[in-house]
């Protein structure tokens, strides 16, 4: 590894699993403070918790209960992050869920149980993220930096998932209004928007028919894996990325440009 971030602290919201998982190991690999934001630490497709992991491995990783959709937690994860480490470089609002209903079959419960994570808890992080960049000095230019994880699926329609998609293209949408409304507190965000990824965990997204449907659909002759948008967020995260802002990074293996 080459150090990329090394000496930042990076928040970074459910990585206990999946894609936050393997962004919070990056991160930590390349020199990153990481602090483990999730409602639980145990990891859906198993093994050891990734803090165990990114301590094991010589790296800086804590870990954090946190429910995204409550804005006292994610003020206390913040105000903690902190006071601990001193500042706060970079925040990843990736915490999400899905419901796997189309619209009508989508009850009241449902739609604001899948919003409650996906879209109101990336506005805490953002929200909190932000009022403590603003507060603290630039390095190399930038004074922090935000992720959010969008989705293929923020862009298309995301096939009998209503909540889900609305809530990533929600995500694509924030971000640029974010970028544009903080550009001039040297505050830089970003979205990344996965393709399929294989990330292990069970569940409806990996079914086996949703899975050949993807093969299928997909231009490059695999599908996505977690450290695919890992290195995207690496990227993002790093100094080496300072003039790009507002953008959405699709990492989808050609799938939108078939």
């Amino acid at each position: 590894m080459s150090n990329l971030l090394a000496g930042k602290t990076a928040v970074i919201t459910g990585a206990s699993s999946g894609i936050g998982r393997a962004i919070a190991t990056s991160f930590a690999a390349e020199g990153a403070r990481v602090v483990i934001a999730d409602v639980t630490a145990t990891a859906k497709e198993g093994g050891d918790p990734t803090v165990d992991i990114i301590r094991l491995a010589g790296g800086d990783a804590s870990f954090e209960t946190v429910d995204v959709g409550r804005w006292d937690d994610i003020d206390g994860l913040i105000g903690r992050t902190v006071a601990r480490l001193g500042r706060l470089d970079i925040m990843v609002n990736n915490a999400a869920t899905y419901s796997g209903t189309a619209l009508i079959d989508t009850d009241a419960a449902e739609w604001q149980r899948v919003l409650a994570v996906n879209l109101t808890g990336m506005f805490n992080g953002c929200k909190r993220a932000i009022q403590q960049m603003i507060s603290q000095e630039p390095v190399n230019e930038v004074r922090g930096r935000l992720i959010n994880l969008g989705s293929q699926h923020g862009i298309v329609a995301a096939r009998r998932d209503s909540p889900y998609g609305v809530s990533k293209a929600a995500a694509i949408y924030l971000t640029k209004q974010i970028a544009v409304d903080y550009a001039k507190d040297l505050i830089v965000c970003n979205c990344i928007s996965p393709g399929k990824i294989v990330t292990g965990k069970p569940g409806l997204a990996m079914n086996p028919a949703g899975l050949e449907h993807a093969r299928q659909r997909t231009p490059w002759p695999r599908l996505g894996r977690p450290e695919d948008v890992a290195n995207a967020a690496v990227f993002l995260a790093s100094d080496r990325a300072t003039y790009i802002t507002g953008a959405n990074l699709v990492v989808d293996g050609g799938w939108l440009a078939a």
